[in-house]
């Protein structure tokens, strides 16, 4: 995948590499794309995603692991896994968000845009092409949703629903290109960010609303309702990052600055 839109994959000068892996991997966790619990990619995918060696990748675990923020588990299963953070490690994290998504913020937002358009095609389809099982299996994933507890738990079921929804789509191009462009705005598509504890449930609450009005428009071969629906509900992960940019910076944060020119405009 080319990282030369400038997103989260941009390849990196040698001096930085260490540093901005380190800070998009803790962006990563701040934002909930990897919530506590849960297993990073390995250093192999980590490097081939973010185009740098598995070095590089390595250093900036070994960092993390030293902040706290990870733990490392050797064997089967094993892995990098990420901690309960507690609040000091989340207000130390803000500069590296503010310097990930501040500095590519643009590039972020124009690219969520299309994802957003790009899902509600993949949803239209999904309602033009479903077949009797996709149904079934759309309906399952949805069911896991609803029981599943706040957080990692949910966040897998959202996953496994969403590309429910692809395989429904019957369109292997469309559903390559959501998921190639949802990996410039992460680092691990289809995984989408899933906020900070103090919003976690609401946000569940408004997806939840969501997947059920989404479900029953594919299923009931509704396209222009699904592709709506589908657009609308891509937008929650560009409104998680905002929420993460306006937290991490100081006054003058991209954001902040954006919405002051506005102020100014009018």
């Amino acid at each position: 995948m080319s990282g030369s839109v400038g997103g989260l994959d941009t390849p990196l000068e040698t001096s930085t590499r260490v540093d901005d892996i380190a800070d998009r991997l803790v962006t990563a966790i701040a934002v909930g794309e990897y919530l506590p619990g849960s297993r990073l990619p390995s250093e192999r995918d980590l490097a081939a995603s973010l185009q740098v060696g598995r070095m590089t990748v390595r250093a900036a675990i070994s960092r993390l692991v030293g902040q706290g923020l990870l733990r490392t588990q050797r064997g089967r299963g094993g892995g990098s896994f990420v901690n309960e953070l507690p609040a000091s490690a989340v207000s130390t994290s803000r500069p590296a968000v503010h310097r990930v998504l501040g500095s590519r913020w643009e590039v972020l937002k124009d690219t969520s845009e299309a994802i957003a358009h790009l899902q509600g095609a993949v949803c239209r389809a999904a309602a033009e092409n479903r077949t009797a099982s996709d149904s079934a299996l759309l309906e399952q994933s949805l069911e896991a949703f609803r029981r599943a507890a706040s957080g990692l738990e949910s966040q897998q079921a959202d996953e496994q629903l969403h590309l429910a929804i692809c395989a429904a789509a019957h369109n292997l191009t469309l559903s390559t290109l959501l998921l190639d462009l949802e990996a410039r705005v992460s680092i691990s598509a289809p995984r989408h960010p899933w906020g900070d504890a103090e919003g976690m449930c609401q946000m569940e609450q408004r997806a939840l609303l969501d997947h059920e009005k989404l479900v029953s428009a594919i299923i009931g071969g509704r396209p222009a309702e699904a592709g709506d629906l589908g657009r609308m509900h891509a937008r929650i992960d560009l409104e998680l990052l905002e929420d993460a940019l306006h937290r991490s910076g100081p006054e003058d944060s991209a954001l902040n600055e954006q919405a002051k020119q506005k102020q100014d405009g009018n």
